[in-house]
């Protein structure tokens, strides 16, 4: 007999454990996840954007505009972050995160100091902003690969 066929390649599974993670996420905006993986395939951390953990996120506003403190920027914990802060072994070095989104300048800026070599991610609907203009300088400087996740337009559906 045969192996199955139409089984999901790596790519697509670390992308996959991305965006179930940012299903986490309480952001009525923006639901971000990313996967953290070693050389050889193996998950070490994942991550959703939120707020710090004892950090009520009922009690801080989900909004966008208005002044900073009454806006959730200040507040919430990106998904590339979490995902490097929930790591709890010795080092990151070498590895590869996936990412919903292109990650901002602040992230990329822990990408880099963690020792990740390598970002996959899926949009880059804000490449306009300064913020990822200095991303992907940041990466070039450091020699941080960024690739964008093609899509085979497979569709999963899952009964939990």
């Amino acid at each position: 007999m045969a192996k199955r066929e139409g089984y999901i390649n790596w790519d697509e599974y670390f992308m996959g454990i991305a965006l179930l993670s940012a299903e986490r996420s309480k952001d009525p905006n923006s639901q971000v996840g990313a996967c953290i993986v070693s050389e050889d395939n193996k998950i070490l951390s994942i991550g959703y954007n939120g707020f710090p953990i004892g950090c009520s996120d009922d009690e801080i506003s989900w909004d966008r505009e208005g002044e900073f403190a009454d806006t959730k920027y200040p507040y919430v914990c990106h998904a590339e972050l979490n995902a490097i802060l929930n790591y709890t072994g010795t080092s990151l070095r070498g590895s590869k995160i996936y990412v919903a989104l292109f990650p901002c300048n602040e992230c990329a800026k822990a990408i880099i100091q963690s020792g990740i070599k390598e970002v996959i991610y899926k949009s880059d609907k804000y490449k306009d902003t300064d913020s990822v203009k200095v991303s992907k300088k940041l990466f070039d400087m450091a020699k941080v690969k960024y690739t964008q996740y093609k899509s085979r337009g497979i569709k999963l559906e899952m009964d939990l």
